[in-house]
């Protein structure tokens, strides 16, 4: 059953990949709220009829009700803050912030719920956030001044809202089911976006993003979502912390996207950073799936 959660945690790694660098085209097209719209509505839709007969039960369960709705308040301002920190920041600057949301899960999986990783699992994840952080960092000039750059005190708000939400994404997913969270939160934040965009009067002008944008919307829905559902799947059969861990390594591969397609060459740490990722995620998978 581990190899199932490793696979799970793969595939999330994969689509999370795709999906930021999808969501910061997303976020600077057409705006946080309307890119967060198009990709919860997304979600909401499609996972609908999986959880169907399912609500009632749900909705007259009030703990469960209460983990569904403290998760999506959590994951929404957190979203906020990650659309905000791609839309205005570099790539480059703001992924390796995001690296440290490992940290914030992997000590509250460890403090409330007592999922502590092996020593083993323990270095492997160090060393997973030491290649995180250096193959996304294109130089380090800037880490001095980071508090100068656009977008850094978004992502540090974000790393901290989205290090707790990948801890209640597992509760959530366990108590309930990896669907039902997803689609709860999906539902959730539609239901706020729509009010937003209804007050700010901006419904044409969604509409008429998504006619002139429909492939981009799309594709950064299907993978944002994908990897969110294969997220909650690999908590239910690994720890939360390794399934965390392992998915992380999306970071590395949304940098790496952001770099190649921004005709910028790597340079020898960041090759040393993408070596160190790779093994870590490749060993800690390994490790995890006996």
């Amino acid at each position: 059953m581990h190899t199932v959660g490793v696979l799970f945690a793969l595939g999330a790694l994969v689509s999370w990949g795709v999906g930021d660098f999808l969501i910061q085209k997303s976020a600077r097209k057409f705006g946080d709220t309307i890119a967060l719209f198009y990709i919860t509505a997304f979600g909401a839709i499609i996972l609908l009829p999986f959880i169907w007969s399912q609500l009632a039960v749900v909705f007259s369960d009030m703990r469960s009700l209460s983990i569904l709705l403290i998760t999506s308040i959590v994951i929404l301002f957190a979203a906020l803050f990650d659309f905000e920190a791609l839309r205005i920041g570099k790539i480059s600057v703001v992924e390796p912030i995001y690296a440290f949301e490992v940290l914030i899960t992997t000590l509250l999986a460890s403090i409330i719920i007592r999922e502590e990783p092996s020593m083993l699992q323990f270095i492997l994840i160090a060393g997973l956030l030491i290649g995180i952080f250096l193959v996304s960092t294109k130089s380090f000039h800037h880490i001095k001044s980071l508090h100068l750059e656009k977008g850094v005190p978004q992502a540090i708000l974000a790393t901290a809202g989205m290090g707790f939400v990948n801890f209640l994404f597992g509760v959530s997913a366990r108590e309930t089911n990896p669907i039902m969270i997803n689609w709860f939160v999906n539902i959730f934040i539609v239901i706020v976006m729509l009010g937003y965009i209804l007050f700010r009067s901006r419904w044409g002008e969604m509409i008429r993003d998504f006619k002139r944008n429909k492939e981009l919307i799309i594709s950064v829905s299907f993978f944002d979502n994908l990897a969110w559902v294969f997220y909650a799947y690999g908590t239910i059969y690994i720890p939360i912390a390794i399934t965390t861990s392992i998915s992380e390594g999306y970071i590395a591969f949304a940098a790496a996207l952001g770099l190649v397609f921004n005709k910028e060459k790597l340079r020898p740490h960041q090759f040393f950073g993408m070596v160190l990722a790779i093994v870590s995620v490749l060993i800690l998978s390994a490790v995890t799936g006996k």
